[in-house]
């Protein structure tokens, strides 16, 4: 036996070590979350601007008491149908939805545009518009709502929410301008043309935006991965949650149900939401209906109303853009909890100061507190939520901020007129830092973190 036959054997060489994974791209630099923003951008300028002819095709044509129920009409569905939206999203696939609901606002408003054109509007016309639209946005808006979670990676979701947070600041601020001036130019039927042409130049950006998958078990090559969910398609839950996908898709209510006890039943989701609806509840009505009442008992004028909204709005975009360039705020639960009370804290304190540079820089310290906390605690629902869910989840926390927050208005109103400004702010300031105790009293909101 030769020499070569009895010698041991060779020891595997080792494999080759695995190449590094590239970093993931920064939100602000893919060209697919931009796509995303563009279009979302668009979408709400135009929705401002709808808003604008509405009101004053209404205000042209009717007296104050119709005027009011035109700006009512579209609210009405949107809140009794939000939820219903979020299962659509949910059972057809975002991208049907977002699609779909989008092209039906386009041909909505340049039909209306083009009948305005012809004929004075009518009341009828604007309230059958009003509601109409409504009805389409209670789909479109948990749908879009639900995209950043399928566009971006975990890592880098607060920087998206503080992206979308710009958007809605820059479409405040570009949107009822733009209105006006279409208006102006051409009347009714140019400014619903102008928000009928936004929204037909959203269409292509948000058909270009690919989503991630569902799960594993998406297609690769479904660039919107817009599978119907289901328990197959879901991602491991993570540990202590109760978050397990639907075993089997049912009807319409059922799914309903299920998302809302899916809300429910996690330790994260449900005491967040619960938070921000104490404190959207709280403040909504004060920082809209209270600081108009309060500005006229100071004698501070429109100026000065202007003057406040404008800090307030400033300290908000400035709360967007740190979390837009950091990306991350470590303790994400906690920092939360934290802005949340100062933001309870500085609303209550408005209506205490004396003179209007003071109320200028206390909004301004009260929306920066409230655009980091509501920008956290957004990523933070939308980190821990189930692809699956996605769509129900998007739906419940738009109908606290939407839907149910707009109630306090007539309460903060008729508060006032009982016991006066201060004690109405500092009442609901109070209020709303009920927040701030289910959210200390909550284990997983106070452990919370945001993804590396």
């Amino acid at each position: 036996m030769s020499t070569a036959e009895n010698a041991p054997p060779k020891a595997p060489l080792p494999a080759p070590a695995p190449a590094p994974a590239a970093p993931p791209r920064p939100a602000h630099r893919d060209a697919n979350v931009l796509r995303w923003l563009a279009a979302y951008t668009i979408s709400l300028i135009g929705d401002s601007i709808y808003f604008v002819a509405l009101g004053w095709s209404a205000q042209k044509v009717a007296g104050p008491t119709e005027v009011g129920l035109v700006m009512a009409a579209g609210a009405l569905p949107r809140a009794l149908l939000m939820l219903g939206g979020g299962v659509a999203a949910d059972r057809f696939g975002l991208r049907r939805i977002v699609l779909g609901s989008d092209a039906v606002r386009c041909v909505l408003i340049l039909a209306v545009a083009a009948g305005v054109a012809v004929t004075a509007p009518a009341v009828w016309l604007l309230v059958a518009l009003a509601l109409a639209f409504g009805v389409v946005d209670a789909l479109f808006v948990p749908a879009v709502g639900a995209l950043p979670p399928r566009i971006t990676s975990p890592d880098q979701l607060a920087r998206v929410t503080g992206m979308r947070t710009l958007s809605m600041r820059v479409s405040q601020i570009a949107g009822p301008p733009l209105g006006g001036l279409a208006m102006g130019v051409g009347g009714a039927s140019a400014a619903f043309a102008a928000a009928g042409l936004l929204f037909a130049l959203s269409l292509p950006l948000l058909l270009a935006v690919r989503l991630r998958p569902l799960g594993a078990a998406a297609e690769a090559s479904d660039v919107w991965g817009d599978t119907a969910p289901a328990s197959a398609s879901a991602p491991a839950s993570a540990p202590g949650v109760r978050d397990t996908p639907d075993p089997a898709p049912g009807s319409a209510w059922q799914d309903l149900l299920s998302g809302l006890r899916y809300i429910r039943g996690h330790r994260l989701i449900g005491p967040l939401i619960a938070v921000t609806a104490i404190s959207e509840l709280g403040l909504t009505g004060t920082l809209n209906v209270g600081m108009l009442l309060l500005n006229g008992e100071r004698g501070w004028g429109p100026s000065g109303y202007g003057w406040i909204v404008s800090g307030f709005g400033a300290g908000a975009t400035v709360g967007a853009v740190l979390l837009t360039v950091t990306g991350r705020l470590p303790r994400a639960g906690l920092t939360m909890t934290g802005t949340l009370l100062a933001g309870c804290a500085g609303a209550a304190a408005i209506a205490l100061v004396p003179t209007l540079p003071y109320a200028v820089a206390l909004a301004a310290a009260v929306g920066l507190a409230m655009g980091i906390c509501g920008t956290l605690a957004n990523a933070l629902v939308q980190t821990a939520a189930d692809p699956a869910y996605l769509g129900r989840v998007t739906s419940v926390v738009m109908l606290t901020t939407v839907g149910l927050a707009p109630l306090s208005y007539p309460v903060v109103g008729a508060a006032t007129g009982v016991w006066g400004v201060a004690p109405v702010f500092i009442g609901c300031g109070v209020f709303g830092s009920v927040g701030v105790g289910v959210a200390l009293v909550s284990g997983a909101v106070r452990s919370a973190e945001l993804a590396r």
